[in-house]
């Protein structure tokens, strides 16, 4: 599903990412991990369009997108969650959601008739179903919890009806229930949805990825199934220790 070559990306004298080469098989969780610094946000950046690289290239469903924008890459099926949780928050969860699916549906208008649209409203209940929100659809968003708030995200890129979910740091700022909750929540999603995770909790990689990237500063060092990159010396040594 997406092919990535030799990317390549420069902040001055820094080279960020370093003639970065991974694939994503359709259907997979594919994680990419390394410690802070390495160029995992520049990358995932890069590849939802917010990024032009400096070199290399990035293949999507066989086709080129090297150069498209970041809305031309949401039309194409690429959907990225942000590091920090992006919500309207003085809106409902339910609101959210229904503005989100009018977004994808390249409809324009105020607001308020959004919230009143029944072609919009009905889909966005499904997906707040999908993602476990329904009972809090009326909620204010900023009345959510902070992984409520990341769900209702992620809800949000799953309006734009997506090939593949870019996730962020989804489990960024939780503690250790609500990160166990978001584990379940990701393991329902990743049977139905390709899925990039960038995450530091190596509990939720090991559980939930079928294939990890090593991202060291700006390279990519390994790509392996989890019990393998477990297993790798130089990743080891590198990122996850001698106790892992």
């Amino acid at each position: 599903m997406l092919e990535v070559h030799a990317l390549t990306k420069s902040f001055g004298a820094l080279r960020a990412t370093d003639g970065v080469t991974l694939k994503v098989e359709e259907g997979e969780t594919h994680a990419i991990i390394g410690p802070n610094g390495a160029g995992k946000t520049t990358l995932i950046g890069q590849l939802a369009g917010m990024l032009l690289p400096d070199g290399g290239s990035i293949r999507f469903a066989g086709e080129d997108i090297t150069r498209l924008p970041a809305p031309r890459r949401a039309r194409k099926g690429l959907a990225r969650s942000f590091q920090i949780t992006s919500i309207y928050r003085d809106f409902s969860a339910l609101q959210n959601v229904a503005l989100a699916v009018q977004a994808a549906s390249g409809r324009t208008g105020f607001w308020r008739p959004a919230f009143d649209d029944e072609s919009l409203i009905a889909p966005a209940k499904k997906i707040l179903a999908e993602v476990g929100l329904e009972k809090r659809m009326h909620a204010v968003a900023a009345n959510l919890s902070h992984g409520e708030q990341r769900q209702l995200e992620v809800a949000m890129a799953l309006a734009t009806r997506p090939r593949l979910l870019l996730l962020d740091e989804p489990m960024a700022g939780m503690g250790a229930e609500e990160s166990q909750r978001m584990i379940g929540f990701l393991a329902g999603l990743k049977q139905r949805h390709t899925m990039i995770l960038v995450e530091h909790d190596m509990d939720a990689v090991f559980r939930l990825a079928d294939r990890i990237s090593v991202l060291v500063y700006g390279r990519v060092i390994a790509t392996d199934t989890p019990e393998r990159i477990k297993q790798n010396e130089e990743v080891r040594r590198a990122y996850l220790g001698e106790d892992a």
